[in-house]
Order: structure tokens, then sequence, then C-alpha cells
């Protein structure tokens, strides 16, 4: 089942990953400590800009700034859709 979203120019549509909930030692983090993810699998991938062609792809997983990208809820799950240039790396 796809997303029904094709971003335009050089954006990006990333499904991020949960955050953390325990700690390396064992502690659980409630809600209201949780950060939010820096971290997501590219769901879509616009085609990219005449001169600047996109270098990520569908199904890679990235890092990305903390308040990068706008916050989007569709059929019940969160997605963020942000600028090629906003995402630091590819893991």
């Amino acid at each position: 089942m796809g997303v029904n979203i094709k971003p335009l120019a050089d954006r990006v549509l990333i499904e991020p990953m949960e955050a953390e909930t325990t700690t390396a030692s064992g502690i659980i983090i409630p809600d209201t400590a949780k950060e939010k993810p820096q971290k997501g699998k590219v769901v879509a991938v616009g085609p990219g800009k005449k001169d600047e062609p996109m270098t990520v792809k569908t199904g890679e997983t990235v890092l990305y700034g903390k308040y990068a990208g706008t916050e989007l809820k569709l059929e019940g799950k969160d997605y963020i859709i942000m600028r090629e240039s906003d995402i630091l790396a590819i893991i």
C-alpha cells in the first residue's frame, strides 16, 4: 500500500521512526520527555530541479534536522515533507 502523495521539485516525503521509549540502561522515558525523532524512512521523492538531480531514493533511511520540514498526518500516519537540502545524511 503506497502513499498517494507525489512531492514536487526537490521535496522528499519521510515517515519518521518512533522515538526511543527506554534508555540504554533501561529507564522508561515518559511521553512528555521524548525528543522528536531525527531519523526516518524516505517514502516518496520528487523529480528534482532541472540542474539538481535528487540523490536520495525511496526506501533509504535518512537523518534530518530536528525542526526541518512540515509535519502532516495522512491515513492515520505521521509524515514530514521537506527539501532534500534539509536532509543531513543517508544511513
